[in-house]
């Protein structure tokens, strides 16, 4: 069963519950969806995952704001949807479990240093696609290149 299919009988399953909230999550994923699929770019796997990451980082970031402004009732409900559509993730990676795929590439890409961060941002990149986040992947990158 593909993303879009999953995402369908999850919002029936929703619907029979009257589960509101993950309801909007996932109507929001599904037109996101539509509108990658339709964009006329490629919509593969890779252009799925990484369109729920931009999803998650956009509500967490707007639950960060919404706290900030003391809408704890707002940043719930932004933090409940990056939960629900996390769910469609792979398995994040951990932080030992990242340092050492990165340790590989770096190894085999022959980095030693901070000019060689590209290099290895884009071959990890691709490799830990979905299982871990571009901001964390630079961060520990960095800190093993510096």
């Amino acid at each position: 069963m593909n993303l879009q299919e999953q995402i369908t009988a999850d919002i029936k399953e929703a619907m029979k519950v009257k589960d509101q909230d993950k309801l909007m999550a996932l109507r929001a994923v599904k037109a996101e969806l539509l509108i990658l699929a339709t964009s006329g770019e490629k919509a593969d796997d890779q252009a799925e995952l990484k369109l729920l990451q931009k999803l998650i980082k956009q509500r967490k970031e707007s639950a960060a704001l919404y706290e900030t402004q003391n809408r704890m009732d707002l940043a719930e409900t932004e933090t409940f949807q990056a939960e629900v559509i996390g769910k469609y993730l792979p398995k994040q990676l951990s932080e030992g479990e990242l340092d050492e795929i990165l340790q590989n590439i770096i190894s085999k890409t022959g980095a030693s240093g901070m000019a060689d961060m590209g290099k290895v941002m884009g071959i990890a990149s691709k490799e830990v696609a979905g299982r871990s986040d571009g901001k964390t992947i630079s961060e520990r990158v960095r800190a093993l290149l510096s």
